[in-house]
């Protein structure tokens, strides 16, 4: 088995790019697939949809997806004390806010979530966790002229999350959901392929799947495999038939989540053919969560499709941690879908 590029995995989880604002995620993107497609386009919603030919023409139009945004935040507003006022981007729990250092627009202004101190509250306030309109981004600013000077209301922020390496396997980032998904993408364009295949690297997935739809219209696939990081709740404290998935059992693939049946037939198949190649795989154990394979099934004339996850433990927070074994058999999964999917 190939190892995994884990260079381009680290330099992905390191760009910026929330919904709406994924530039660098694109540009890094393009300039890595330089000489290793047969055309390219970026649309009007921002997406990068690619064409790729193989060694020969396929009998049916298979499309690999990933999303190149994050979760995080978006400057709202500027107090007189220099203090900015933010939403969130994307699903993000509150507990995991307070406290955070960010990085603020695109000049990536250091600063720091706050809130009031606990010695402050009580205790029935101790017993909840701070609301989200109830914080601020501190970056030092005495007054609203220098924080004018430094941020302004729409500005991206980001949280900050090194690379690490845990232990022999696990690795720990920002934006592995889904820097990953674009990773593994990003190397199947790198390498050769059996068939003609498309692949989208789409926008704005955290905040309702918009830019799937697009391609979705644009493309027309007849099979979408969405590449994609879901939650992992394999915890001491998670009860087992509430952990859905866990971190280093194998790419996760779904029979049906919160916005998408998977065709009972491509199901089947997908897992068959991990099964006939002695690629560990999992289940996704329970209806949560949803991506952007509900865009491709249901817009244009629909596509059938499949979903095959990275099991990510905290995700949509400052550190997610994944295990580098469950990117190594996802890589080898894909592989394997790009030489039988096609076929028809």
């Amino acid at each position: 088995m190939m190892q995994v590029n884990w260079k381009q995995l680290e330099e992905l989880t390191q760009l910026r790019g929330i919904s709406g604002q994924e530039d660098q995620v694109r540009e890094y993107l393009i300039q890595k697939i330089q000489g290793r497609y047969e055309s390219y386009v970026v649309d009007d919603m921002g997406n990068l949809l690619v064409h790729k030919k193989g060694k020969a023409r396929p009998a049916r139009k298979v499309l690999f997806s990933a999303h190149m945004d994050e979760v995080g935040f978006v400057v709202t507003h500027i107090d007189e004390d220099g203090m900015l006022h933010f939403a969130t981007v994307g699903g993000i729990s509150p507990s995991v806010i307070p406290g955070r250092p960010v990085l603020v627009g695109p000049e990536a202004i250091p600063g720091v979530i706050g809130t009031r101190p606990v010695h402050l509250l009580t205790p029935e306030e101790r017993e909840e966790y701070a609301k989200v309109e109830d914080m601020r981004i501190d970056i030092g600013a005495g007054s609203r002229e220098k924080a004018q000077e430094m941020a302004a209301p729409g500005d991206m922020v980001t949280f900050i999350g090194p690379w690490r390496e845990l232990g022999e396997d696990a690795v720990l980032a920002r934006a592995i959901d889904d820097r990953a998904g674009c990773a593994l993408l990003l190397e199947m364009i790198q390498g050769e392929l059996p068939w003609d295949c498309d692949f989208a690297f789409v926008v704005q997935e955290e905040t309702g799947c918009a830019g799937s739809k697009a391609a979705a219209f644009s493309l027309r696939p007849e099979v979408a495999v969405v590449v994609e990081s879901t939650t992992a709740g394999d915890l001491p404290t998670a009860p087992a038939g509430r952990q859905v998935c866990r971190v280093g059992k194998g790419p996760v693939i779904s029979f049906m989540d919160k916005g998408t049946i998977y065709p009972r037939d491509l199901y089947e198949q997908v897992t068959s053919l991990a099964r006939g190649a002695e690629i560990p795989w999992q289940a996704k154990e329970g209806v949560f969560g949803g991506n952007d394979a509900r865009s491709y099934c249901s817009s244009a004339a629909g596509a059938k499709v499949a979903a095959v996850s990275l099991p990510v433990r905290y995700l949509h927070s400052p550190n997610t941690l994944a295990s580098k074994r469950d990117m190594e058999d996802a890589r080898e999964l894909l592989a394997l879908l790009a030489r039988e999917l096609p076929r028809g």
